[in-house]
């Protein structure tokens, strides 16, 4: 039995597969992508043919036994994209966020700036610049710049007087923050533009950062396992219409104290 849905509404990711893919559809245009946020999942997009009938090979008898749920599954090819929601998921508390030492010594010692959606296009092609594979498509790309004309989507930007190093971007889901790619053209960039994002949506009312992979990179920024029910849980609650986050251009070197302070004091508790 196939389970299909015209669209993400209604859709319970708790009883999927934390290791491999929840959804297949075709549909990444932004008021799909949001509500596929909203449901718990982010897409992966097939790069080629060949890993586009890769996914139909390998997940459609879990496809049939309705185990993985197709979306809008008569738009399309499904198995174009493929939609994730790892179980745990991987977060970072928005005041534990680690820095190394030397980054930390660094930022006391250089000029940079961050920013927040101040280029977010620019931001989003640096993290795609050079991926192989690649994964943020032609489409992608144009959904995520509406979500960000329409508040939902955020970027940090570092920046070495003039000129770009380093950013991050992501989708926000009142108390979540998804951040779907980093990049750095200096060492240590990427790290200061979380450390900046959560930084601003601590200030917002912000509880966690979704790293959405695991990875030692997320880890080494004090990333933290959270059980898929809890992580849909938060997005699933009811709050207060979220604050804006602040958008004032800041000094990168205020982020090595706080980032000190969230290293050696006790364990953050996630609600």
């Amino acid at each position: 039995m196939v389970r299909s849905r015209a669209s993400w509404n209604g859709v319970d990711l708790s009883h999927t597969a934390g290791d491999g893919p929840v959804a297949f559809s075709a549909d990444t245009g932004p008021d799909a992508l949001l509500a596929a946020y909203r449901a718990g999942a982010y897409p992966l997009p097939a790069p080629n043919d060949f890993a586009r009938t890769i996914n139909e090979v390998t997940h459609e008898e879990a496809v049939a036994a309705g185990r993985i749920w197709l979306i809008g599954a008569d738009t399309g090819d499904p198995y174009r994209v493929s939609w994730w929601s790892p179980d745990p998921r991987p977060v970072i508390p928005v005041r534990a966020v680690h820095l190394s030492r030397r980054l930390a010594g660094r930022l006391r010692r250089d000029t940079w700036s961050t920013s927040l959606d101040r280029d977010f296009e620019q931001v989003v092609h640096g993290c795609r610049e050079g991926r192989d594979p690649q994964w943020l498509t032609d489409e992608l790309v144009r959904s995520l710049l509406l979500l960000h004309e329409a508040g939902w989507a955020h970027s940090v930007e570092v920046w070495q007087e003039s000129t770009l190093v380093g950013g991050v971007f992501g989708v926000r889901i009142d108390s979540v923050l998804s951040m779907d790619s980093m990049f750095r053209l200096r060492s240590g960039a990427g790290a200061t533009a979380v450390a900046d994002l959560a930084d601003r949506f601590a200030e917002a009312g912000g509880t966690v950062l979704d790293a959405q992979w695991d990875s030692p990179h997320v880890r080494s920024l004090g990333s933290t396992p959270l059980p898929r029910e809890r992580y849909l849980g938060l997005l699933a609650e009811q709050r207060p219409a979220p604050a804006p986050l602040p958008a004032d251009p800041r000094p990168a070197r205020r982020l090595a104290a706080g980032a000190a302070e969230a290293a050696d004091g006790q364990p953050c508790k996630i609600y």
